[in-house]
């Protein structure tokens, strides 16, 4: 009798255990998993990120690149000379048309990256037109690292919140001031459709802010 008991006992707690494991298991199985951002169907967007053909920094790139690919934006790479740039990290990317060669037009971003080599190649006339253009035509203009002084020389930044990459002198910052913007000491700063950071350890918060304007607009 005893064995009986102890036997329906046993029984019982597994055929308990059992429903509580399979009542868990369908909880488990209804949880959705995050969804990541994309665009919309029909509103696929797209970006060109701008780099110096020798020494861009390569975070600055690749890590925005990435986030906004994944997506669904369409990247394009501009530089000031075709081939195979190289970013100071070691890096290597192909470039799809020139700086000169931007039809402002023809996307919703436009992303300036940093580097050693970025104002050497990139602080010229050609940037200041595409800059200017993309304010003018409302679309959005991201800019990382040093290459904020580009913006400030082309005129598009006065009165406007920013960050730029500084050396122990603070002679970016000054520049951006000098030509009327307003510098703030952090890692991004977004103004209006205007996206400033302060450098490859900003990057994946830098992608993430253009990736936001993007799916807003």
């Amino acid at each position: 009798m005893r064995k009986s008991l102890i036997f329906i006992l046993v029984v019982a707690i597994l055929i308990i255990g059992g429903l509580f494991f399979v009542k868990n298991l369908k909880k488990a199985k209804e949880i959705k998993t995050p969804e990541k951002t994309e665009m919309p169907k029909g509103k696929e967007k797209k970006a060109v990120m701008i780099i110096a053909f020798r020494d861009f920094r390569d975070a600055e790139y690749f890590v925005p690149k990435e986030i906004l690919e994944k997506a669904g934006v369409e990247i394009k790479t501009a530089s000031n000379k075709m081939g195979t740039a190289i970013g100071a990290d070691g890096g290597d990317t192909n470039v799809d048309l020139l700086v000169s060669q931007i039809n402002v037009a023809d996307f919703d971003a436009i992303i300036f990256i940093g580097g050693p080599g970025c104002l050497t190649a990139l602080d010229n006339e050609d940037s200041y037109r595409v800059a200017r253009e993309t304010v003018s035509r409302g679309k959005i203009l991201a800019s990382i690292c040093i290459s904020p002084v580009i913006l400030a020389k082309s005129g598009v930044l006065k009165g406007k919140k920013v960050t730029v990459w500084n050396d122990w002198t603070k002679s970016q910052a000054k520049i951006l001031e000098r030509e009327g913007a307003i510098f703030e000491e952090k890692p991004v700063v977004v103004d209006g459709k205007i996206i400033t950071a302060n450098g490859p350890q900003a990057a994946e918060d830098f992608g993430k802010a253009i990736l936001d304007l993007l799916t807003k607009e």
